[in-house]
């Protein structure tokens, strides 16, 4: 009997083939419809979704498959694949490049490996040992705080209740403020260095747990509502350092002594 292949090649190849699907398919793949909860979905997200899902049952069977366009409302497996088969649907409708194709691997309710591939950059992500790449930038100082940093948020179009107040806080605390439309590359950006931090509002599991998984093995930290290490149901995602996240999160939250700086307010 043939040894089985390891997971993250296993979820190499599935993304693999999810990608060699969009680069056959044609526009109208790409014309978008809206689902009972209003938001946007395509034929490729579907495809992508079966294409990958069935090299995954052929390659590694008898792991439990979670998309995006095929969960229900049955708990996450505590051992499963989570799957968005595009991330930024958005974008990905109105030829913007910065969508994603994101593949987890979990166990014990926790992300062990993601692969996160955005096909209109040419640019793979994965966990696991990185090459370093030839003539590319030189890594951005971190920073510790909040005034200093670039953060991204995402979900802004959720049914987050303080939805105008996050962003308004935020937009009022940080260095920059950037909305990219995609918590894949969000937490991408984190784990690059290219964001300091990023925000997630409402995520659903399948929207971060490969960038979770990216983001913890760069050694940042990815945080919960509560402060503690997220957990897939969290109403809120902080990402970065660990320091700087904690700050970000008070911000969100409202759990800091406010002053006044450059015009606007920020954590001390």
């Amino acid at each position: 009997m043939s040894e089985a292949p390891p997971l993250l090649a296993v979820a190499e190849e599935a993304v693999e083939a999810g990608i060699a699907y969009l680069a056959q398919a044609g526009r109208d793949a790409a014309t978008r419809q809206l689902k009972p909860s209003g938001e946007e979905v395509t034929a490729a997200d579907v495809e992508v979704e079966r294409v990958i899902s069935q090299t995954l049952r052929r390659r590694a069977p008898g792991i439990p498959i979670v998309g995006e366009e095929s969960a229900g409302a049955q708990p996450t497996p505590s051992r499963c694949w989570l799957l968005d088969p595009i991330d930024g649907t958005m974008n990905f409708t109105r030829g913007a490049p910065f969508y994603a194709v994101s593949l987890a691997y979990v166990e014990a309710g926790r992300p062990r490996l993601g692969v996160i591939d955005a096909p209109a950059l040419g640019r793979r992500w994965r966990t696991g040992p990185q090459s370093a790449r030839p003539g590319g930038p030189a890594a951005a100082p971190r920073v510790q705080e909040v005034h200093e940093a670039i953060i991204g948020i995402t979900g802004t179009g959720s049914d987050d209740a303080r939805l105008g107040e996050r962003i308004a806080l935020l937009q009022s605390a940080a260095y920059r403020v950037r909305m990219q439309g995609a918590m894949s590359l969000d937490l991408v950006g984190v784990a690059e260095g290219w964001l300091d931090a990023c925000v997630c509002l409402r995520p659903k599991p399948w929207d971060v747990a490969a960038g979770t998984a990216l983001v913890r093995d760069r050694g940042k930290a990815v945080l919960g509502a509560d402060g503690r290490d997220v957990t897939f149901g969290s109403p809120l995602l902080v990402a970065g350092d660990r320091q700087l996240a904690q700050r970000v999160l008070d911000v969100v939250e409202r759990r800091f002594p406010r002053t006044t700086h450059r015009g606007g307010e920020h954590p001390r």
